[in-house]
């Protein structure tokens, strides 16, 4: 299958150059269709292609996109990520069906969720997980995309490895200690802390309602946080004391917000860290795209996304760490 693939590829590419050459047109694009991710590329994975539209779901809250999330049983039981799919109500499939939905159970360290579409039915299209660790090397992954009428293809880059927790972070920089507390000396621009409100020469009195006098009191306190979770911090501002409910940030992106890469690559996942293990690839999809199953070529779940951490990184739970959440159910192979 994969010998097939690149065959096609190589190819859409030669027949491109000589199409280049015919209209001495060396300054124009690659046709939309021979790109990675067109249309003559997308169906040459053939069945994984329409297994992958065929077993993945939208989920949606107040008629919003939020996450995607693979259907593991034939009774409509859909796995994604917890902490993109607070409050999902519906599910939407490729065909265009759409069901109301019930949460079962949520796993918070794997951050999944398990839900079940309210239906009598026994016949939804599900995912059959793979048995072999088959990322370990290099090779073609596959998603659905957002619209469930494509897919989005690419290859896993990197090792399988655990990714740990990062814990969130302000975004600012603390200076002198003194009875009245622990002044700013400078706000990151873009953090958690600027757009909260907090400003260069602020003195940080409370985290969480809490007396600080030392920088460690406030850097433990935080430190205790993860990305995402709100801290109340309590300031002193020209000699009048101000409440600041902040949604602390990722570490990496706080103190990289310079960085070119991290400024192109859009919104990321609030939670992109402490997984016990993950297989990165590069598919360009969209954090509303997590929870969403991860393909090989054969059409074999061999991971869910769990987090889109920026434009060409994203990080997926392998299925051996993903299927527990379904372990208790009917068998879905």
């Amino acid at each position: 299958m994969t010998i097939k693939i690149l065959s096609i590829l190589l190819l859409f590419a030669s027949q491109y150059q000589i199409c280049r050459g015919e209209q001495n047109a060396t300054k124009e694009s690659l046709p939309k269709k021979y790109r990675l991710n067109g249309t003559n590329t997308q169906f040459a994975f053939g069945d994984a292609r329409e297994i992958a539209l065929s077993t993945t779901a939208k989920l949606t809250r107040n008629n919003k996109l939020i996450a995607m999330g693979a259907i593991v049983t034939p009774q409509g039981h859909i796995l994604t990520k917890a902490s993109s799919c607070v409050g999902a109500r519906e599910a939407t499939l490729a065909n265009g069906e759409i069901f109301k939905l019930k949460i079962k159970k949520r796993n918070e360290i794997l951050d999944l969720a398990l839900y079940q579409i309210i239906s009598d039915r026994t016949d939804f299209p599900h995912v059959i997980w793979s048995e072999t660790n088959s990322t370990n090397n290099i090779s073609w992954v596959l998603s659905a995309y957002r619209e469930l009428s494509e897919i989005r293809v690419g290859i896993s880059s990197a090792n399988p490895r655990e990714i740990g927790r990062e814990g969130g972070v302000m975004g600012v920089i603390l200076g002198n200690e003194s009875a009245k507390g622990i002044r700013i000396t400078e706000v990151v621009p873009q953090a958690a802390a600027d757009k909260a409100g907090l400003r260069q020469g602020d003195i940080i009195q409370k985290v969480d309602r809490r007396s600080v006098k030392f920088r460690d009191q406030v850097v433990d306190l935080v430190g205790k946080k993860d990305p995402g979770d709100v801290v109340k911090i309590q300031i002193l501002r020209k000699k009048k004391t101000e409440d600041y409910n902040i949604t602390l940030g990722h570490r990496s992106v706080t103190f990289d917000l310079f960085n070119r890469n991290l400024q192109m690559s859009g919104p990321v996942s609030k939670r992109k860290d402490n997984f016990p293990m993950i297989i990165q690839h590069d598919l360009p999809l969209p954090k509303e795209a997590m929870g969403g199953p991860l393909f090989d070529v054969e059409g074999k779940c061999i991971g869910i996304n769990i987090a889109r951490v920026d434009r060409v990184t994203v990080f997926s739970l392998p299925s051996n760490i993903a299927r527990v959440m379904v372990s208790d159910l009917q068998p879905i192979n």
